[in-house]
């Protein structure tokens, strides 16, 4: 084959490769068979402890991945995202901080169990602000405190459940419950000690990572919780664009996703 018939072989098969994108960036299934993707969006209900994780990176890594997709999260404590849920909250995929609400939803026949995935772990820790001179070296020590201790609010903050389980166990409860100050959220919660407001919380090793205003004290005692910190997530069964969600769900199972939240400190639940 001559040099003109190679270039001219070369010129059809980039017009080809420039025709199958046109294909794709219009609308229609792409030459590979896949549907596209464009146009839809990802409405995302997700634990507050996941808003640095997924604003900072993942969000624009998988927008990037997937041009015509727009996510749009809403964060707040899971209880909260469940009760939105329960009202008719369009989300898509919901992941949440504890098993407890993603098993309620499932009850009530509002998750894709299919796609139901047991996906991160976290840590419960006791922060104190970063300039302080506190005492404090123990959840133990969490009695003898003078002033006020933030948690979530246990009716309705997993990481307010897992503070009261610890204490409990511990059996210290009663002796913390009249100091406590109740947040909405665990980043409520992690504000109130940066700021000062709370003489030390209970949050989860991420949200205290996420900071310099704050310090880690130590991490709740091995057998003071009766489970695992875990964050299931999965697409909800009334879901507007199934396609973008399932797209989003497999987007967080790759290796590269799963690197960025051991970046901010979670660890893959295997």
């Amino acid at each position: 084959m001559n040099n003109k018939k190679i270039f001219a072989v070369a010129i059809v098969a980039l017009v080809v490769l420039v025709g199958a994108s046109s294909v794709v960036s219009a609308g229609l299934f792409d030459f590979l068979g896949g549907p596209n993707l464009d146009g839809q969006e990802v409405n995302l209900a997700a634990a507050a402890s996941l808003k640095n994780v997924y604003d900072e990176k993942l969000i624009p890594m998988f927008e990037e991945k997937y041009p015509g997709v727009k996510v749009t999260p809403t964060y707040a404590s899971s209880g909260d995202l469940q009760t939105q849920i329960e009202g008719g909250l369009g989300a898509d995929v919901f992941m949440s901080a504890a098993n407890k609400q993603m098993n309620k939803l499932a009850e009530e026949g509002l998750v894709d169990n299919a796609t139901n995935v047991q996906f991160l772990e976290n840590k419960v820790v006791l922060i104190v602000p970063a300039d302080s001179n506190s005492t404090i070296s123990s959840f133990e020590d969490l009695k003898d405190v003078n002033g006020t201790i933030a948690i979530g609010d246990p009716e309705s903050v997993p990481a307010g459940q897992y503070a009261k389980e610890a204490l409990t166990n511990l059996g210290i409860w009663d002796a913390v419950e009249s100091k406590l100050s109740l947040g909405t959220d665990v980043t409520a919660v992690l504000n109130q000690v940066a700021q000062g407001s709370a003489d030390c919380g209970i949050v989860y090793s991420t949200d205290a990572k996420s900071t310099d205003d704050v310090k880690i004290v130590c991490e709740a005692p091995e057998g003071s919780l009766n489970t695992s910190v875990i964050y299931p997530v999965a697409m909800l069964k009334d879901s507007k664009n199934p396609e973008a969600a399932q797209a989003f769900l497999d987007f967080l199972q790759t290796k590269e996703a799963k690197d960025v939240f051991v970046e901010y400190g979670f660890a893959i639940h295997e």
